[in-house]
């Protein structure tokens, strides 16, 4: 049996499967427990697990985690450390790597990125159906490519990346900034009379197209897919295919599919995907 796991900054999602079929699933906030406690308290539950496969919103780099800008970090060696104390064998990728696989499988393309956004901006991106995942498995961190310097500071310790301003926690930096309900959606935000709330909202929007376009232009995919919990968004969608071009090489525009995922949880069905990929 496989554990299925995927980490966010908002949530731990996980699924028991023997085969294809599912036999338990869950969801808990990530903060409530440590991921490396998590698996051990599964494993000793569930001794017929054999293989651990976890979807990770961080740099992981031969089963060691790196960096984490959104989780609290309980083991960093986590492979090393459960493979130790337990039967089995645990594969960790970062979570975008996950995605991408799960969505080049899906729509069969092998030429494709997956562009997220949800507590952070993500990317992941499969060229000629092999990941690019560069030397220390940071070659799509398009989250952290420097944008504009902004009163905050980011989880990474910096404090001019671009999921500043379009992230989940980006968008809580500037409502927290600005005095404004924490709970107002992108979408809400829009709609808003205050003039804060539109400096908000447009400077996602413009963040948004400047990663998409960067992502677009280095890569050159034959599809875009648009995930997370805020860029899974057809109004999103719409907007890229109205100015796209404007913020990416034209040329990588022209016969480009931007879609957004079909796929419940991407992240997830990748992490199934990487005993098969041996990632």
């Amino acid at each position: 049996m496989t554990l299925g796991i995927d980490i966010g900054g908002s949530y731990l999602r996980y699924e028991i499967r023997d085969g294809e079929r599912s036999l338990q699933h869950g969801i808990l906030k990530s903060r409530e427990i440590g991921l490396c406690t998590f698996i051990k308290e599964m494993l000793q539950e569930e001794k017929a697990i054999d293989t651990v496969a976890v979807s990770y919103a961080g740099q992981v780099q031969n089963g060691t985690i790196l960096s984490a800008p959104h989780i609290d970090v309980d083991e960093r060696g986590i492979k090393a450390t459960v493979e130790r104390d337990y039967d089995v064998e645990l594969l960790i990728e970062n979570d975008l790597n996950c995605a991408v696989m799960a969505e080049a499988q899906h729509y069969d393309c092998d030429t494709i990125a997956a562009l997220s956004v949800g507590t952070g901006l993500g990317l992941g991106v499969v060229d000629s159906g092999r990941l690019i995942r560069g030397e220390e498995g940071m070659a799509t961190e398009l989250g952290h490519m420097p944008y504009m310097e902004s009163p905050f500071v980011c989880s990474c310790g910096k404090n001019n990346c671009i999921e500043l301003y379009c992230s989940g926690s980006g968008l809580a930096h500037w409502k927290k900034h600005y005095g404004l309900d924490p709970a107002l959606t992108l979408e809400i935000l829009e709609q808003s009379s205050q003039r804060e709330a539109q400096k908000i909202y447009e400077a996602f929007h413009e963040a948004f197209l400047h990663a998409a376009g960067t992502a677009v232009t280095l890569f050159n995919p034959q599809m875009l897919i648009l995930g997370g919990g805020i860029g899974k968004n057809e109004a999103l969608r719409l907007k890229l295919e109205e100015k796209l071009d404007t913020y990416a090489f034209p040329l990588g525009v022209k016969n480009l599919k931007i879609v957004l995922s079909e796929l419940e949880n991407a992240s997830l069905e990748g992490a199934f995907l990487l005993k098969e990929y041996h990632v």
